[in-house]
C-alpha cells in the first residue's frame, strides 16, 4: 500500500520586517510542538500542519547562537545611519545578511512526519539550492566543515557562498532556514564577517554577479518551491 505523503502549506509573505517574520514563523513552529504534544498526551490524532514559507527582508543582520560580536563590523550609530537592523537569534551558525534580491526560506515541519536525521535535512536544504542553480549553469556544491552552497574555486576566482544556512529544532519541529543570493546587494556583506569565516580564501556571491545579469527573482523562486518539493517528498495542499 503506498504511504500517503505529507502535505505542506506554501506561504509567500514577500517584503517583511525580520522581527515581523521571526514572531509569526515562531507563533507556527509553537503550534506545531504544542499540537505534537496534545497527540502524545491525549492519545489523539490531530493531523499536524507544515508550512514552507519563502519572503526578502528589508537589510538585516542576523547573529547565530554560536556567532561573535566581534563578527559585526558595524556599531549601533552606524547601523541606525545606514537604516539596517540587527538581531540575535535562536538559530545556528554565526552572523549573515538577508536584503531584497534574496530569497529566504523557513520550512516549519515537523520531521517526525518526514524523517529525524538533522544532517539529512540540512543537506537536501543545500540541495534544493544546488538543483536549482543547476538549472542555469552554475555548479554549485556542499563542501566539508561548512553549511551552506559553494560555488567551487577557479584559476580566476576563489570558493564563493551563494547560500547561508541556519537552523533550528525542538521536538524536532523546525525553523530559520536558507538565505539565496539571487540578485542581492554584495556590498552588505562588507561589513560582517560572513558566517564567521575569515578566510581569504573565500568569498560571497549571488546569481546576478555569476551570470553578469539580474537574475527574473519569481523564476527562481518557482524552481526552487518545486525543488523542496521533489526532494523532501511531499505534497503541496
Amino acid at each position: 500500500m503506498t504511504m500517503k505523503k505529507v502535505s505542506v502549506t506554501f506561504q509567500d509573505w514577500g517584503i517583511i520586517p525580520y522581527q515581523q517574520a521571526w514572531d509569526m514563523q515562531t507563533k507556527l513552529h509553537n503550534e506545531l510542538k504544542e499540537r505534537k504534544i496534545r497527540n502524545r498526551r491525549e492519545d489523539k490524532a490531530e493531523k499536524q500542519s507544515h508550512y514552507l514559507i519563502f519572503c526578502e527582508h528589508h537589510p538585516v543582520y542576523t547573529l547565530g547562537k554560536s556567532g561573535s560580536m566581534d563578527h559585526l563590523l558595524l556599531s549601533e550609530t552606524e547601523l541606525r545611519e545606514r537604516n539596517i537592523d540587527f538581531f540575535k537569534i535562536n538559530r545556528g551558525g554565526d552572523i549573515t545578511y538577508h536584503g531584497p534580491g534574496q530569497i529566504v526560506a523557513y520550512p516549519i515541519f515537523d520531521l517526525d512526519e518526514f524523517f529525524t536525521d538533522v544532517h539529512k535535512y540540512v543537506r537536501l536544504l543545500e540541495q534544493s539550492v544546488i538543483n536549482t542553480l543547476r538549472r542555469y549553469e552554475i555548479h554549485g556544491e556542499s563542501i566539508k566543515d561548512y553549511t551552506g552552497v559553494w560555488l567551487p574555486s577557479d584559476e580566476y576566482r576563489p570558493e564563493r557562498k551563494i547560500c547561508a544556512i541556519g537552523v533550528h529544532l525542538s521536538r524536532w519541529v523546525t525553523m530559520h532556514g536558507l538565505a539565496f543570493n539571487v540578485n542581492t546587494d554584495l556590498e552588505y556583506f562588507d561589513n560582517i564577517i560572513p558566517c564567521g569565516i575569515d578566510e581569504a580564501d573565500k568569498e560571497v556571491t549571488s546569481m546576478e554577479k555569476e551570470l553578469g545579469r539580474k537574475v527574473e527573482y519569481a523564476e527562481v523562486q518557482k524552481i526552487l518551491h518545486a525543488e523542496f518539493k521533489a526532494l523532501y517528498d511531499f505534497e503541496f495542499e
